[in-house]
């Protein structure tokens, strides 16, 4: 039977600049990235390869034509990875946008399948 109070809304969004995609993947990765301080930690974390992470950020910066990482190769504290400043701006500016459009979206979601 058709239950309304039963359904939750499901959509993707994504910015494209240039061919290149910058959507929930590459953000969480980039998130996961400056938490963790590592390529490497980031990539498990979302059952992805190093390489695959990596291709995806390289990717992502020869296209776009801006540094989103950069590393440190490993040493006697180790190696690691930080985000510069224009991919903490684009994380926390998509954060926002994303924040928004999740709650307008669930707004519409309530006007079109209110109970009455």
């Amino acid at each position: 039977m058709y239950s309304p109070d039963r359904f939750k809304p499901g959509y993707k969004v994504w910015l494209e600049w240039d061919g290149t995609v910058f959507g929930d993947g590459l953000f969480k990765l980039l998130k996961l990235i400056h938490e963790m301080g590592s390529i490497s930690a980031a990539a498990r974390e979302m059952n992805m390869s190093y390489r695959a992470a990596w291709g995806r950020i390289k990717t992502a910066q020869k296209r776009w034509q801006i540094e989103l990482v950069v590393t440190q190769v490993g040493g006697e504290q180790g190696g690691g990875a930080t985000l510069t400043p224009p991919a903490l701006e684009l994380i926390k500016r998509y954060s926002s946008f994303r924040q928004q459009v999740d709650g307008v979206i669930e707004e519409l979601f309530k006007e079109s399948f209110a109970l009455k």
